[in-house]
C-alpha cells in the first residue's frame, strides 16, 4: 500500500517545497517594506483610538518580532497564486483533460476571493470590531494596545475571512473530483449555520454586530456554493418511470 501512495507522497512534497520557497523568498522581499505595511495595518486601530491613547509596546523583541510577523503575513499573501496554482496542479492528476484546463480560473478565482474577503474584513469588519472594543469603557481606562497583539489578532481576522471567502471555489474544486453535490450541500445547511456561527464567534471580536458581520457574507457563500456545486456537479434523480420499472422488476 505505501508503494501506491508514494508517488503522491513525492509529489505532495514536490507542492509543498514549491510553496514554501515561495513564501519565504516574498518575505524576504516584504521584509524591506514591513514599516509602511505596519502602517497600513495600524490605521484602522488609529482611527478609533481615543485622545490620550497610542501604540505601544511592552517587551524588548516585540518591535523586531513584529516585524517578522507583518512580513510573513503579506509574504504569504503575496504567493498565494503559486500556492493555489500548487493546490490544482496537485490534484490535476486525477482529472480529465478538460478539468484540467481550468487551473487559470481556479488560481485567479482563488486568489481574488480570498482578497475580497480580506478587504471586506479590513474595511468593515475591523472598523466596527475595534471602535467597540477599544472605546468600551473608554471613560474608566486609558487605551494602549500592544502592537505585538494587534498584529497577530489583526492578521488572525483577515486570514479567516480570506479563508471563509473561498468556501465557493473549494465547492468548485470538490464538486469537480465529483465529491459533492448540491443535493449533499443542501442536506448539510442545518448543520453548515451552527458551524458558520461557531467560526464567526471565535474568530470575531465578542460583540454581535461583527460576528453577523461574518456569519451573513458566509451564509450568502453556502448558497453561492449550492449554485456552483449543482451546475458542476448535480446530484441526479433518477425519473419516476424508471423508478417504477425498476420496483415493478423488484416484485
Amino acid at each position: 500500500m505505501f508503494e501506491e501512495l508514494k508517488p503522491h507522497l513525492t509529489e505532495l512534497r514536490k507542492r509543498l517545497a514549491i510553496s514554501v520557497a515561495a513564501v519565504i523568498i516574498l518575505f524576504f522581499v516584504m521584509f524591506t517594506f514591513w514599516q509602511p505595511i505596519l502602517d497600513w495595518m495600524i490605521l484602522p486601530l488609529k482611527q478609533v483610538l481615543p485622545d490620550g491613547s497610542k501604540v505601544i509596546f511592552t517587551k524588548v523583541q516585540e518591535p523586531f518580532f513584529t516585524a517578522l510577523k507583518v512580513s510573513f503575513f503579506t509574504g504569504f499573501l503575496a504567493a498565494l497564486p503559486i500556492i493555489f496554482w500548487q493546490i490544482w496542479l496537485f490534484i490535476a492528476p486525477g482529472l480529465y483533460e478538460n478539468e484540467k484546463k481550468m487551473v487559470l480560473p481556479f488560481t485567479i478565482g482563488a486568489t481574488v476571493m480570498f482578497l475580497i474577503g480580506a478587504a471586506f474584513c479590513y474595511f468593515v469588519v475591523i472598523p466596527f470590531g475595534f471602535d467597540f472594543l477599544i472605546n468600551f469603557g473608554s471613560q474608566l481606562f486609558t487605551a494602549l494596545p500592544s502592537i505585538g497583539e494587534y498584529v497577530s489578532f489583526f492578521t488572525k481576522l483577515l486570514l479567516g475571512f480570506g479563508l471563509a471567502f473561498e468556501m465557493p471555489v473549494f465547492t468548485f474544486l470538490l464538486a469537480t473530483m465529483g465529491l459533492v453535490t448540491d443535493q449533499t450541500l443542501k442536506d448539510f445547511f442545518k448543520y453548515a449555520l451552527v458551524v458558520i456561527f461557531l467560526i464567526s464567534a471565535i474568530l470575531t471580536p465578542p460583540d454581535v454586530l461583527t460576528q453577523f458581520l461574518m456569519a451573513g457574507p458566509m451564509i450568502l457563500l453556502y448558497g453561492l456554493s449550492i449554485l456552483i456545486a449543482k451546475s458542476v456537479n448535480p446530484e441526479k434523480n433518477i425519473p419516476s418511470d424508471e423508478t417504477s420499472e425498476e420496483s415493478e422488476n423488484g416484485e
